[in-house]
């Protein structure tokens, strides 16, 4: 036909479940009809990213006339077909006049049939056809008449017979002329392990003809193969189920006799181990992006995306680096690269790149606004409030100056940061407060701090600047606590993160005999049945170098049971695997177990092979999810679960009247120790959670770097308050949109899945919005009638004597057809930028920290939950970003009533800052539950240290001044006599107040003084203010004790109110009060 033609859409009607991907053209006319023409002259198939079906190394089937097929059972082992879509090219119709007339017209010629004769040198003949089209169906129908022949057939001619061009300097050549074969010569073998174990039924071939398999190993790894050359130099490959394929050569020791020892490592999917970087380039310039995975084999295809689209490597030249020259405002997108070997895929993180247009500024010079706080006695009558715009810069990246712009990382990182601030004066009742605001944003260095995760136990993790996913391994050197891994989040920005971490005591261990059949339970809960149970059949145990051991075995099977709610904490790794595509995915579990199999005398530890895991289908209440069951293993140094096998139904008689039906899995133990029951759920959502700073709720006070924890219950049927098991768990750090959890959810029945919700920092839990005594959907943050249906309950509902530091609600997943259900708090997964980008009026779940009464105010303003923002200024509290040190004094009030504490803090030594405000700290006493008439306040002052400069130290001046009719009577004689010592010294004529230069050195609790380092501001002040409370260096209390640790003491009488405090005349007139 040599008319036009145009392609179709792409259609997709099937999915490679089942048998495979079938994309029929008859199935889809019957479901898109005239979408498609009825005969196409071609079709074109691509995966659903748009990968070439001949890069995915599968086996596909294509024609015009029938579709695209892809069959699952004709794919390498442990392959199944891709997602496919396709398309077809039709001929374009050609409208003549308002009648149109019917086009007759032949089709293209097929290709020419192979030729009918077969042998060598032989005549035979060849054919072609093409078919008679029409433009338009016949109604009713008829075959279409075309002038000419439908077919066309001609002679030919086999190839002549070769004549065997193979020439042997030894032996003689085979039958099929492929290679040399030496009558009398062998070829010995040997396989193992990187440990040495044997390895069994491995296929043995020549390289260059992989498919034919000569021999198998025997039980001993081995193997024999007569008539290989042993002068050739000859490659033989092997290849093993779970095992990456080795090539190894043949070496010769003169003999007849030639010999092979190939060691072989454990197949591994693809991992991420560097993933590209956001970039801000303007129009015109370059940019790379780089992306590096490892696995065994190595990962030999790389395939890039832009916004979700496949990059043509044509076009674009990419290997495991993307360049991108003479850059457009329409490159603008996320970027993310896929990496593949024989076992898997892989997804790397998407890197944002911004192209900015020649005519635009990567950075907007004017500030964003930003609200601070002022002390109660500032109330601004402009504005109506007690808030004061100091503006902020975004901390967005920008276009700075860069040495060379082909770096897989930035050498220097440049942010859209302060520039310029200026000073300006606040007017409060009878003084002026200084404030520095910012007064115009510029593209300058990006600051960097440390990222570290720390947990109970002191550990702490710096976190390199490029990691995408933290994985620790946690061992025990007694081997009484199981081996554990644990998958961190963290703070991206910088900062230090705390984690509780919880591991498992290990089972204690059973002496088995290794020549009879073994059956270990796995979960022992009173009143309930096993989860299921593992069988050893006789001579099953190995040690490492392959040989059967007989003896007796110390068995230690330890079972984490998810029927037992608290076991979530100790569970190992994040329960997530890789799917087909690459894409990280959660899992579901029914139960993790963890193996450890010692010889009786010399403790060392032995492999295991065909072993047997049974699981009671009666323990899986979700019926949907007895086909999908599989058995896992943890790959220790990714943290991620990685299937072992498929499960079979096998029916199986306890009694003579009780029939059970387990499934059965088989597995092998030898590298890996820790496997799991798990399912891959598909019903997932996303829950949107906020922290605040107190329960008032603001938007301008939420909290970064809060830990929220969501566990998955799943509730029993009509109980969704009494959950029978956990099923997964999740940690997110808030950022300054809040956080987004994962979870299971359901459309069908709301409570199907229930999740419980904490939030901690630096091991201090958050509290949860109140649900009791009513609901208040303005208190929880979610609207009606859609709380009621997630059933929304924090923990003290019923008893008012339980904790309030976490809620349970329904996992109801929202129906999009109901406008109640569209605005959070639960999200489709599909929707999880909807989630992310929420504006806080949007529905949330809330949290909020349990404070006193205290306030804080810095002249140069900084958000402690954002160390970018931190600014270099000789009045910035905290002089590196890099380092926080906070401090802290120890207050005892004397009488009957909590008083408020201030310190106001001004530069005492240094000539930039001598007499100017750092900033104000206020702090309510709180009362010692065993001493009456007593309380105690723990007040922050300014450290004494460098400035930002790094080149003089400036020894505050430290103000201490009670509220209210209060009287010195107390100064820690340590202190009083280190003051002494390390002049100058400050004047302390008023006893209502106390003034001093500060120390540079930590002193601690023997003078009253608590002072912490740590490169996060929060987490150093809050165990700063742990150990005030408890009066000790290195202890910690949420207890005020009044009488341990103290610097100063006032005794504090209740007063007339016509009396005028010195707090209350510092406030009305500070410079003729302190002078």
């Amino acid at each position: 036909y040599t008319g036009m033609t145009e392609w179709s859409s792409w259609f997709n009607i099937d999915h490679p479940g089942g048998s495979g991907d079938y994309e029929h053209l008859e199935a889809i006319r019957f479901y898109y009809r005239d979408r498609v023409c009825a005969r196409p002259f071609a079709i074109e198939a691509r995966t659903t990213e748009w990968v070439p079906p001949e890069e995915t190394g599968e086996l596909v089937h294509s024609t015009p006339e029938k579709g695209f097929w892809c069959i699952n059972k004709q794919q390498p082992e442990g392959k199944i077909c891709s997602n496919y879509h396709v398309r077809f090219l039709c001929p374009l119709e050609k409208k003549k006049r308002e009648d149109e007339r019917v086009q007759e017209y032949w089709s293209h010629w097929s290709a020419w049939s192979s030729c009918s004769a077969t042998a060598c040198g032989a005549a035979g003949i060849q054919a072609r056809q093409r078919s008679c089209l029409s433009t338009k169906q016949a109604d009713p129908p008829k075959a279409p008449k075309c002038v000419g022949q439908a077919i066309e057939r001609k002679e030919c001619i086999t190839r002549p017979c070769p004549e065997c061009q193979q020439v042997c300097s030894m032996g003689r050549v085979n039958e099929d002329c492929s290679s040399c074969v030496c009558d009398g010569h062998v070829l010995l073998g040997t396989v193992q392990t990187l440990e040495g174990t044997s390895l069994i039924n491995a296929r043995v071939a020549m390289e260059d003809r992989p498919w034919v398999t000569l021999t198998k190993t025997d039980e001993r790894g081995q193997f024999r193969i007569q008539g290989i050359c042993s002068n050739s130099k000859v490659n033989v490959t092997i290849a093993l189920e779970k095992f990456a394929s080795s090539t190894v050569q043949a070496l010769s020791n003169g003999t007849e006799t030639s010999m092979v020892r190939a060691i072989m490592k454990k197949a591994e999917k693809p991992y991420i181990v560097k993933h590209p970087e956001a970039k801000v380039r303007f129009e015109d310039q370059r940019v790379i992006f780089c992306c590096k995975a490892v696995g065994n084999p190595m990962p030999n295809k790389y395939y890039w995306y832009h916004n979700g689209t496949l990059l043509d490597r044509q076009l674009y030249k990419y290997d495991d680096n993307l360049i991108l020259r003479n850059l457009k405002p329409w490159q603008t997108g996320e970027y993310y690269c896929k990496a593949s070997n024989d076992i898997g895929t892989i997804r790397s993180s998407p890197a944002v790149l911004h192209v900015v247009a020649t005519e635009q500024e990567s950075c907007n010079p004017k500030p964003k606004e930003y609200l601070i706080k002022l002390p109660e006695d500032c109330f601004q009558t402009a504005t109506n409030s007690l808030y004061y715009n100091v503006g902020k810069c975004p901390n967005t990246k920008c276009v700075g100056k860069l040495d060379f712009d082909l770096r897989c990382k930035d050498k220097m990182e440049y942010c859209c940061g302060i520039k310029q601030m200026k000073k300006q004066e606040i007017e409060c009742k009878g003084y002026t407060l200084p404030v520095k605001v910012v007064a115009e944003c510029g593209c300058e260095k990006c600051i960097q701090p440390k990222i570290l995760v720390r947990g109970r136990g002191a550990f702490t993790v710096q976190v390199p600047p490029d990691t995408e996913r933290l994985v620790i391994k946690f061992v025990d050197k007694l081997q009484k606590f199981i081996d554990t891994i644990k998958v961190f989040p963290f703070d991206q920005r910088g900062g230090a993160v705390y984690h509780d971490v919880k591991v498992m005591r290990k089972q204690e261990p059973v002496d088995i005999d290794a020549t009879k059949t073994n059956t270990i339970v796995l979960g022992e809960i009173p009143g309930e049945d096993p989860i299921g149970e593992i069988v050893i059949p006789p001579y099953s145990f190995l040690r490492s170098n392959g040989e059967i051991y007989n003896g007796t075995v110390q068995a230690s099977v330890t079972f984490l049971d998810p029927r037992d709610i608290t076991t979530a904490s100790v569970a190992s790794s994040d329960l997530n695997f890789v799917n087909n595509e690459g894409e990280i995915l959660p899992l579901r579990t029914y139960g993790m177990f963890s193996v450890d199999f010692r010889e009786e005398s010399s403790k060392e530890v032995l492999d295991a092979g065909r072993v047997e895991v049974y699981m009671d289908t009666e323990q899986i209440k979700m019926p949907e999810h007895v086909e999908k069951m599989q058995l896992w293993s943890l790959n220790p140094d990714t943290g991620i679960w990685e299937k072992e096998s498929d499960f079979h139904v096998e029916k199986s008689k306890r009694n003579k009247r009780e029939e059970r039906t387990f499934l059965i899995g088989n597995m092998e133990i030898k590298e890996r120790r820790l496997f799991n029951l798990d399912v891959p759920e598909n019903r997932r959502c996303y829950v949107k959670v906020r922290a605040y700073m107190n329960e008032k709720f603001l938007p301008s006070e939420q909290l970064e770097g809060i830990v929220v924890n969501l566990i998955n219950l799943e509730p029993m049927p009509g109980y969704s308050s009494n959950p029978r098991a956990w099923g997964r768990f999740d940690s997110v750090i808030t950022g300054p949109n809040g956080a987004c959890l994962p979870a299971f959810c359901d459309a069908q029945r709301p409570d199907a899945y229930t999740a419980y919700v904490t939030a901690t920092l630096g091991g201090e839990e958050l509290e949860a919005a109140a649900s009791s005594p009513k609901l208040n959907p303005n208190v929880i943050g979610v609207s009606q009638p859609y709380l009621d249906k997630l059933g929304y309950q924090r923990t003290d509902h019923d008893d008012p004597l339980f904790k309030k530091t976490a809620f349970k609600i329904n996992l109801a997943k929202p129906n999009l057809n109901n406008i109640e259900e569209t605005n959070g708090p639960i999200y489709a997964y599909q929707n999880v930028k909807d989630c992310e980008d929420a504006p806080v009026s949007a529905n949330h779940f809330r949290f909020y920290r349990i404070e006193g009464d205290k306030y804080e105010y810095n002249v140069v303003p900084f958000q402690e939950n954002d160390l970018t923002s931190w600014t270099g200024d000789y009045l910035s509290w905290w002089p590196n970003p890099q380092e926080f040190r906070a401090c802290y004094i120890k207050v005892r009030i004397n009488g009957p009533q909590e008083v408020m504490v201030r310190s106001r803090n001004t530069g005492g030594t240094h000539p930039q800052t001598r007499g100017q405000l750092y900033g104000i700290r206020d702090a309510r006493s709180v009362r010692d539950m065993k001493i009456s008439g007593s309380s105690a306040a723990c007040v922050e002052f300014k450290c004494g240290g460098m400035l930002f400069d790094q080149n003089l130290v400036d020894r505050t001046k430290i103000s201490v001044i009670p509220q209210g009719s209060c009287r010195r009577v107390g100064i820690n004689n340590l202190l009083k006599e280190y003051l002494i010592r390390h002049p100058p010294l400050a004047e302390n004529n008023d006893t209502s107040a106390f003034n001093m230069i500060a120390p540079v050195d930590p002193l601690g609790h023997n003078y009253g003084i608590y002072t912490v380092t740590d490169q996060n501001p929060r987490l150093a002040k809050e165990i700063a203010i742990g150990r005030c409370f408890d009066g000790t260096s290195d202890g910690f209390s949420r207890e005020m004790k009044s009488d341990s640790g103290i610097t100063l003491t006032f005794s504090c009488l209740e007063r007339a109110v016509t009396r005028e405090s010195l707090f209350q005349r510092l406030q009305a007139s500070p410079v003729e009060t302190l002078a």
